[in-house]
């Protein structure tokens, strides 16, 4: 492996990576958040029409819609989008669709007594979303938020399906240039751990500060890591109806 290959494929590579995880995952989050909550709608149409955008999405392939939105739309539509941005599309729209549904669990694990308490303080639906149910819902979706980050990012190999110039695609053009597959891959094997590592403790220091913001503050435990230790039964009514209290303010 030579210092060009690094300096002009792989490391460029790399940063085009992170772009693609970084803009997926914020297009994913938005959509995720959207139709989870909309998934819990009064209205049957609304639950009905986001149902069928979670069971589309999350039924087809992230590939398949890659090369529909990079190669048949512009031929359908006339309208074609830069390969980087088709991608990102791609992605954002299959895995904001399991993301929906990471959301719209945790909205419904909140206990029923801290809607009624919302109601109760005449909360409309948009502030009991936005000052009570969201606040303790949120700290449940992070560990899954995080294992599908983590897929995203393994995902973002796809792309060099349409010649976007991500790691995988500088492996392969090295692999062209040198012939040598094991030390190329292997490199790339040890690169994605890397930015999968990176991206794992920065959501566990994310849920660790989430937690901390609802009363599940952190402790040390003599049997091994950091862990979390929740509030008492009393304490935990108390931190309730801070919360909705802090809210009505």
């Amino acid at each position: 492996m030579t210092a060009g290959l690094w300096e002009n494929w792989l490391l460029p590579g790399v940063w085009i990576t992170i772009q693609l995880t970084l803009f997926s995952a914020v297009f994913a989050a938005a959509v995720a958040f959207g139709i989870g909550i909309a998934r819990t709608s009064r209205l049957w149409i609304v639950r009905f029409l986001t149902g069928f955008y979670v069971e589309i999405f999350r039924g087809t392939s992230a590939l398949v819609l890659m090369f529909w939105l990079f190669f048949v739309m512009p031929l359908a539509f006339g309208y074609q989008l830069v390969s980087m941005w088709a991608a990102v599309l791609a992605l954002g729209l299959t895995y904001g669709a399991y993301g929906s549904e990471i959301v719209r669990g945790a909205i419904a694990s909140v206990a029923p007594a801290q809607r009624e308490a919302a109601i109760a303080l005449s909360f409309t639906p948009a502030q009991r979303m936005r000052r009570v149910i969201l606040p303790q819902a949120i700290p449940e979706m992070i560990p899954p938020f995080n294992n599908l980050l983590i897929e995203l990012l393994k995902a973002t190999a796809l792309v060099s399906a349409v010649s976007v110039a991500d790691i995988t695609f500088a492996a392969q053009l090295s692999r062209l240039a040198t012939g040598d597959s094991l030390e190329i891959y292997a490199i790339i094997l040890v690169l994605y751990f890397v930015l999968a590592f990176v991206l794992t403790r920065l959501m566990r220091l994310l849920e660790r500060r989430a937690k901390a913001g609802i009363g599940q503050a952190p402790v040390k435990s003599d049997k091994g890591p950091l862990v979390t230790r929740k509030l008492s039964a009393r304490q935990e009514s108390e931190q309730s109806s801070n919360i909705i209290t802090g809210g009505a303010q």
